[in-house]
């Protein structure tokens, strides 16, 4: 069976790593999404399998960082926040790997592979980033002050992390009513 290249973007599994408590993270709403199951059926799986999941692969948001989320988006009344009972659950990278053993499905192993090449791409850039910095020291140290404005530029530069941003815009309904009647329609 040939291997499916590119299911989802690494820029949409880009834009859906936040940085909660100091962790890279993603959130069960958004891994549901990519898995293409409900983030209840998600959350079912998750707490079968609890053992699994120790404090360092997911924690459960408090209400504050849960509220603090919300305000990012500037509103509270987007789809997938509507209705919510329980706090949302966020996954570590180990996590995230661990949820392909739990759903247990081709598609979820298939989109873990994506997500943990996205995970090593950041670690990676991180990295590199410190490399780079290292460098520029050593640079400062054997130069004069003639190179100095090109140096506070450069570290300008580096001081401001790059985290993943999430789109600005409408999504269209419609796309959903279409996929729901081309569903029912492939059922019948």
């Amino acid at each position: 069976m040939p291997h499916k290249k590119g299911i989802i973007s690494s820029e949409v599994i880009a834009s859906k790593i936040y940085i909660i408590r100091g962790l890279r993270v993603m959130l069960d709403r958004d891994l549901a999404a990519l898995y293409g199951v409900e983030t209840k059926v998600l959350k079912q799986a998750v707490r079968r399998n609890i053992k699994r999941f120790p404090d360092d692969f997911m924690f459960v948001l408090s209400s504050e960082e849960d509220r603090n989320l919300r305000s990012q988006f500037v509103t509270s009344s987007l789809p997938q926040w509507g209705g919510a009972r329980y706090l949302p659950m966020a996954f570590t990278e180990q996590g995230v790997a661990m949820l392909s053993s739990v759903l247990n499905s081709d598609r979820a192993v298939e989109v873990n592979i994506q997500i943990m090449r996205v995970f090593t791409r950041l670690r990676q850039l991180l990295l590199s980033n410190s490399d780079l910095r290292r460098e520029l020291e050593e640079l400062k140290r054997v130069t004069d002050d003639r190179f100095r404005v090109v140096f506070e530029t450069l570290d300008q530069l580096l001081s401001h992390e790059e985290r993943p941003r999430r789109k600005i815009g409408f999504k269209v309904e419609e796309k959903k009513a279409v996929y729901r009647v081309v569903r029912r329609r492939s059922m019948n």
